[in-house]
């Protein structure tokens, strides 16, 4: 894969990658797993959002369902 970056995120990309102590690939090879991640846990979230309203849940509601179902899968 083939990638053209602004010069000056060029420039921080590198920076980042030595502070980091990694390759400039490691780091955006990473940088892309990680926006993959922050995707999916948006579709995800989006799509609990979409099921609670069908359910008729309001947002404040959602916290104490969410604790209660933590607290029995840890008993």
């Amino acid at each position: 894969m083939t990638i053209s970056l602004p010069p000056s995120l060029y420039e921080s990309a590198l920076k980042a990658a030595r502070d980091e102590g990694r390759t400039n690939s490691g780091f955006a090879r990473e940088s892309i797993r990680r926006c993959i991640t922050d995707r999916k846990w948006k579709a995800l979230l989006a799509y609990g959002r979409r099921k609670a309203i069908s359910a008729g849940l309001r947002p404040e509601e959602i916290e104490g369902i969410v604790d209660g179902i933590r607290s029995k899968k840890k008993s």
